[in-house]
């Protein structure tokens, strides 16, 4: 299951039933809006409405694109997790409290928040990169669409801002020519963003090892917060789809 933080629409269910298909089935789901009398949807509410998802349709592993934690104080890194600077990410989480770019923090914390009200919930963050052989169940996993995007031979999707119709129309095209995958109706731009991050959490679940690439270091606490944390990436063993995905339906 994949969800970005704001749009939360992507999940995994495991409900299918054998097809004799090779093809990733997604259905493009109502998301939690914010009320804009009361402002921004509250972290915990948000956690609620995911879990209750997870637990309606069986979802095991849920992939969230935003950050777990803060840097630890001795990574080796001056303004990073070890993952972020990996994968050279945009915007950079620092030491609690500091990122990088600064209008970055409202949405660091919320998705720190988010992460941690998942986990009185029930939910624990990614503890190993022995992939995926040891993946716990109900686990949260963080994504980076626009690594992902790479890591399968693709041309990143445009930010959505500067993200033209054709740009969404040519993305989309690629993604279902190197995996075959349906939708039920054309994504926008958060939910195809929702679905090639997505795509590491059927190798994890599955327990597939060469369908995921773990960059980074493992979660830990430190000081009362909690450090670093590893980004799960898709790999192009996806291209030729592995007799497991025939039961597996992607909810988006």
């Amino acid at each position: 299951m994949r969800l970005p933080f704001g749009t939360p629409e992507a999940a995994f269910d495991q409900t299918g039933a054998q097809t004799g298909e090779s093809t990733i089935h997604c259905e493009i789901l109502p998301s939690l809006e914010p009320d804009h009398e009361r402002g921004p949807v509250d972290a915990n509410l948000l956690a609620g409405f995911l879990n209750h998802m997870a637990a309606v349709r069986g979802i095991q592993v849920m992939m969230l694109d935003g950050p777990q934690a803060w840097k630890s104080r001795d990574n080796g890194c001056e303004h990073a997790r070890v993952s972020e600077r990996q994968l050279n990410t945009a915007a950079k989480t620092g030491l609690p409290g500091m990122v990088k770019p600064i209008t970055y923090r409202p949405f660091a914390e919320f998705c720190l928040d988010v992460y941690d009200a998942l986990c009185r919930r029930g939910w624990r963050r990614l503890e190993t990169s022995e992939q995926p052989g040891k993946v716990h169940a109900r686990v949260l996993v963080e994504s980076y669409p626009y690594a992902a995007w790479k890591a399968l031979g693709l041309k990143p999707l445009p930010s959505k801002k500067r993200a033209r119709v054709s740009d969404l129309a040519e993305a989309y095209g690629a993604l279902r020519q190197l995996i075959p995958f349906t939708t039920s109706r054309p994504p926008n731009h958060d939910q195809l963003q929702a679905i090639v991050g997505g795509l590491a959490g059927l190798s994890l679940e599955a327990r597939d090892a060469a369908g995921a690439q773990i960059v980074g270091t493992a979660p830990r606490r430190e000081d009362g917060h909690w450090r670093e944390g590893f980004i799960v990436l898709p790999t192009t063993r996806l291209a030729a789809p592995p007799a497991w995905l025939q039961s597996y339906r992607w909810l988006d």
